[in-house]
């Protein structure tokens, strides 16, 4: 018990300590948090991604374990869900709200602190790849789940475009490649708009939770809470295992897999109306839950 207790002090409490900043940040002084999300999400990101891969020793076959990691993590999850929601009754719009929740976990403004506070530079290198692969699917299937087939696919091929991680990972998987040295003048300025995303999007996770409302149907919210809490990590031990991934590639592509509910999940919600409450529900549940199934994980993993 003390050593889980130690791990939630060190690992997990500071990122609630944060959130809870951003929370009040939203509540009480009507802070944007549209804004603060796109400083994060233009500007720091990317610097964070390109920092991480350029000074990181990892290999090309890591980074293939870590995309196929992400890539099949999604597919499992996306099929436990889609049978899950046979006996749940949902109409095609609970249905894509469903999915969406079950599919997408917060690897980054709660899974990325969580692998750094944990284990270090070496796993948050392995983390940066699944993250950007996950927000690629993200954006890209999560859109065209949440559409219910209304948009089209050239369409979220240049919803791809629009991820500015893409190119911090694509200049720092250049560097990690070629072994190119990096002037100061810029890896200074790169390095510390990366320092500063990982408390950005912390109190962006928290601004955005204080939009939370009571579920309309506690127990679909609560099955999909399962499935991301509980499902979730049995799936990605297993995949880690058949892809032979392991060290603090295994440590990082695991939690990242056993986050919460994507925040992102609720835009799309609001954005194509797919039972926004429902969404927003589950991500403020999952969320809250988290550190109960986290804990234990993050002891097991080393």
């Amino acid at each position: 018990m003390n050593v889980l207790l130690s791990i939630f002090a060190s690992d997990i409490l500071p990122v609630f300590l944060i959130a809870g900043a951003g929370f009040l940040l939203a509540r009480k002084l009507q802070a944007s948090v549209k804004t603060m999300s796109r400083v994060a999400f233009y500007a720091l990101s990317p610097c964070l991604a390109f920092k991480m891969l350029a000074t990181s020793k990892m290999t090309g076959s890591d980074a293939v374990r870590m995309v196929l990691m992400a890539v099949l993590v999604t597919a499992a999850m996306g099929l436990l869900a889609r049978l899950a929601a046979i006996p749940l009754g949902l109409n095609r719009a609970e249905l894509s709200a469903f999915l969406l929740v079950a599919m997408f976990s917060n690897g980054g403004n709660y899974g990325l602190p969580v692998v750094m506070f944990a284990f270090g530079s070496d796993a948050m290198s392995h983390a940066i790849v699944y993250f950007v692969t996950s927000a690629i699917l993200t954006y890209t299937l999560g859109g065209l789940i949440a559409a219910a087939g209304k948009r089209s696919m050239t369409r979220a091929m240049v919803g791809i475009a629009k991820v500015p991680a893409v190119y911090g990972v694509a200049a720092g998987a250049f560097v990690l490649v070629t072994g190119l040295s990096v002037p100061v003048a810029f890896m200074r300025p790169a390095g510390l708009l990366s320092d500063a995303a990982l408390p950005m999007m912390i109190l962006v996770l928290g601004m955005q939770l204080e939009r939370a409302t009571l579920p309309e149907r506690p127990w679909t919210v609560a099955v999909a809470v399962a499935l991301s809490l509980l499902a979730a990590p049995i799936v990605a031990l297993g995949l880690a295992s058949l892809l032979q991934v392991s060290g603090s590639a295994r440590q990082a592509s695991v939690i990242l897999a056993s986050m919460p509910v994507a925040v992102i999940t609720t835009i799309f919600a609001l954005e194509f109306d797919v039972a926004p409450t429902f969404v927003t529900s589950a991500v403020f549940l999952s969320t809250l839950l988290s550190p109960l199934t986290l804990t234990p994980l993050l002891a097991y993993l080393g």
